[in-house]
């Protein structure tokens, strides 16, 4: 499987009862952002101060940010769920951002990657809701209140669909708007090769690092689109209203 460029390398072949769980480079790509942003919690954390460092600052900006724009989504509910929502933003963010380094394989432009985001996310707010009202009320709020009883399962249905296109539409937005800016700015550098012109080629190559600044921007934008969405989603399941 190709993105942008970029192959997926098995690094690590590994197989358990048939089932091919090979270490590949977008799999250490994966580790080394969990690492990056354990690492970058752990220094901000280990010495809190009255008065922030650099770090600590950024940290405290961010996460109250998060917690301004999550306060009306989630309620009542923001301090439990706000870490997981934080958690969501640093993760896409680091994985936008390490797919933008040369060489390094971009892991939101993979499907695999931003489907397992998503439906992680679909399985955690449903599992709230249902720990928040229980099984039955939880999925018997699907159905407004006083609606006939004939009109009730057609509702159920099309609620049900609804629900299952939240996770598809959370990975298809990620994937295709990181997996389309890597796609341009190849093909802004490929034209490179075609003109082979020593006169033009200093216009694709400005043309490359104008999308690579926009590349930035796009990077924290889905990043913070994934993890409102993330908010709407528990906040819709956990919330009476």
């Amino acid at each position: 499987m190709e993105n942008s460029g970029e192959a997926v390398k098995i690094l690590f072949p590994l197989s358990i009862f048939g089932v091919d769980i090979s270490i590949t480079s977008a799999v250490v790509v994966v580790w080394v952002t969990c690492f990056i942003i354990f690492a970058f919690s752990f220094i901000a954390s280990r010495k809190v101060t009255a008065v922030p460092g650099k770090i600590q600052n950024i940290i405290e900006m961010i996460y109250e940010f998060f917690e301004q724009q999550t306060g009306e989504l989630l309620g009542k509910y923001t301090v439990r769920w706000l870490p997981f929502i934080f958690s969501i933003f640093c993760f896409v963010l680091v994985s936008n951002l390490l797919g933008l380094v040369p060489d390094v394989y971009p892991t939101t432009s993979n499907i695999n990657v931003t489907a397992s985001l998503a439906i992680f996310v679909f399985v955690v707010y449903q599992m709230a809701g249902i720990a928040e009202h229980g099984f039955l009320q939880y999925f018997r709020s699907y159905v407004p209140k006083g609606v006939p009883v004939f009109i009730a399962p057609v509702l159920f249905v099309i609620e049900f669909v609804g629900h299952l296109a939240r996770p598809f539409s959370l990975a298809i937005r990620l994937f295709a708007n990181v997996t389309a800016g890597h796609l341009v700015a190849f093909t802004i550098l490929s034209l490179i090769f075609i003109f082979k012109s020593p006169w033009l080629a200093p216009f694709p190559l400005m043309g490359k690092v104008a999308i690579s600044i926009f590349e930035v921007f796009i990077s924290f934008i889905q990043a913070y689109l994934f993890a409102y969405l993330s908010a709407l989603y528990i906040g819709l399941a956990v919330n009476e209203e």
